[in-house]
């Protein structure tokens, strides 16, 4: 029986004909059919009720954030390079994951480099640097910053209750304009001011414009408003996707050394990370019983990731077996056998964004055997060796040169180079190389591979320098189907992955305290069965 208030009388006139699906949809746009499901009233009554009995915000004096003076100092060395053009510096927005559920937000590295802000703050912000008089800048440089984003709106609004992407009922409270502008010492605006910041006298320098350099590709609605300006304002295109990219490049190889404070978040890092390993090992007995081994793994260290720090650095590869020979294997759908090598390649993303990057390949049942042991000591080898050669004046590339020339040692004293050394170490030969076939390093820091839009000349044939933080991560891969190795090699795959640090004589290993050798590795994995 329905019930009175969906039950009309029989003196009420025929309701009328239900809508059409044409009707429905010129009445309702498609763009706005994602809140069907939550039916939020929208009577005045309710409206004035959700903005009404909330306590004032408390007003607070926010200390200014530890990073603040380094990342005003990164501000400056942008500014000294470029004098008289505006740039323009987008955190990026946020991203859809399934329909009206998006990903974690990380703004982009650049933006977290030159900002001091990490964890999930302000997506849709933009660091714009104005140009001023020469000198006459922030800290003495050449321009004026300012971070723009979208403050949180006030409880008296609708917002506050109804926008699922920005509200503070749905998301929680963020800091606003003055906390920000108190915390990270750097002016603050409304994201609503953006256009005209952006925009405002730009045009051709020849006519006396203003250039506008721009951080593509990390916030589309960004890149079109600059885009539109300079076809509005008659300023070759062409010509500023070649400035633009300067600015990438300029802004990655900023980070190739770091500061005092961004050593200290990686060495946070990698603390949280080597506590992440032994969270694995604890858990590879429940591993083992498992028809996807390579997951107990990974959550394993994921709990780890979340509970000290704000997320992987990367997507972990826990990599049993022979998925241990698959350089980048993130499915982890595989089994972890008693017998197995388990690669283990993860670092833990601190809240500042710094990572880590470390690598042990662990005897499953706790013990190697002899050929595991073999290609586990010519890989360690290869990075003591690498490790030996490291210190200021050096070039980049001579660390994966001295590596990959002790494995190829190694693999020639077992019978495996189908050609002499020497042959197979020149340029026309290389044939060692089969069985590594990436590189022994890369820089380390926001990005797990930090600063990959450096030129070459600074990066690959760069000079080391003190400050400079980067991996050492020899490796050999025998796949099972490799038929240029005795069957007693197949399904090994060993990698051997530390964090280290340029010092003014030397490098330290920032990750010295997981233990490298095969003995040790074995006795620590005893150690944590038995505690």
């Amino acid at each position: 029986m329905l019930s009175s208030q969906n039950h009309a009388s029989s003196s009420e006139a025929p309701a009328a004909a239900p809508p059409t699906s044409a009707e429905d949809s010129a009445a309702q746009p498609l763009q706005d059919r994602g809140s069907n499901r939550s039916q939020r009233p929208t009577s005045e009554a309710f409206r004035e009720f959700m903005a009404s009995s909330w306590a004032p915000a408390e007003r607070v004096e926010h200390p200014r954030d530890a990073v603040a003076d380094h990342a005003a100092l990164r501000r400056r060395r942008v500014s000294e390079a470029f004098p008289g053009e505006r740039l323009v510096l987008p955190a990026g927005p946020l991203k859809v994951r399934s329909n009206d559920t998006d990903y974690r937000f990380r703004p982009h590295s650049a933006f977290a480099h030159l900002t001091g802000l990490g964890v999930d703050h302000e997506p849709e912000a933009t660091l714009v640097f104005e140009p001023v008089d020469e000198g006459t800048g922030d800290d003495g440089g050449h321009h004026e910053c300012t971070l723009y984003f979208k403050p949180m709106a006030g409880r008296d609004s609708e917002e506050f209750y109804a926008d699922a992407r920005h509200g503070e009922f749905w998301i929680g409270p963020r800091p606003g304009l003055e906390e920000f502008s108190q915390r990270l010492g750097i002016r603050t605006a409304d994201i609503s001011e953006l256009e005209v910041g952006v925009t405002k006298n730009a045009g051709a320098v020849e006519i006396g414009g203003t250039r506008i350099r721009l951080l593509r590709e990390v916030d589309l609605n960004v890149d079109a408003l600059v885009d539109t300006s300079r076809i509005n304002t008659g300023v070759d295109l062409e010509a500023s996707d070649a400035l633009d990219a300067e600015l990438a490049e300029s802004l990655s190889a900023l980070r190739l050394v770091k500061d005092d404070w961004e050593v200290g978040q990686l060495r946070e890092s990698v603390n949280s990370t080597i506590a992440g390993f032994h969270d694995v090992v604890a858990a590879l007995p429940r591993a083992v019983g498992h028809a996807r081994g390579e997951r107990v793994v990974e959550g394993a260290f994921f709990a780890r990731a979340r509970l000290e720090g704000n997320d992987l650095g990367y997507d972990t590869i826990a990599a049993s077996g022979n998925n241990a020979t698959v350089l980048h294997w993130i499915r982890n759908t595989g089994e972890v056998r008693e017998g197995d090598l388990l690669l283990l390649d993860a670092g833990v993303e601190a809240d500042s964004l710094y990572t880590a990057d470390i690598t042990r390949t662990l005897p499953v049942s706790g013990s190697f055997t002899p050929v595991q042991r073999r290609v586990y000591e010519a890989v360690l080898a290869a990075a003591d060796a690498a490790f030996e050669v490291v210190r200021p004046g050096i070039r980049f590339r001579e660390i994966h040169q001295t590596a990959v020339r002790v494995l190829a040692e190694h693999l020639d004293s077992w019978g495996l180079l189908p050609v002499g050394l020497e042959e197979a170490l020149s340029e026309e030969g290389q044939h060692h190389r089969r069985w590594m076939p990436h590189g022994t390093s890369h820089h380390l820091g926001l990005d797990v591979h930090d600063c990959a839009q450096a030129k070459r000349e600074l990066y690959l044939d760069g000079v080391l320098e003190e400050g400079m933080v980067f991996t050492i991560e020899p490796g050999l891969y025998f796949k099972a189907e490799d038929l240029a190795v005795p069957e007693e090699y197949r399904s090994i795959g060993v990698r051997i992955e530390d964090d280290v640090l340029v010092t003014a004589d030397g490098a330290e290993n920032l990750s010295a305290a997981l233990p490298r050798g095969a003995d040790e590795v074995e006795a620590w994995m005893r150690r944590i069965w038995e505690s």
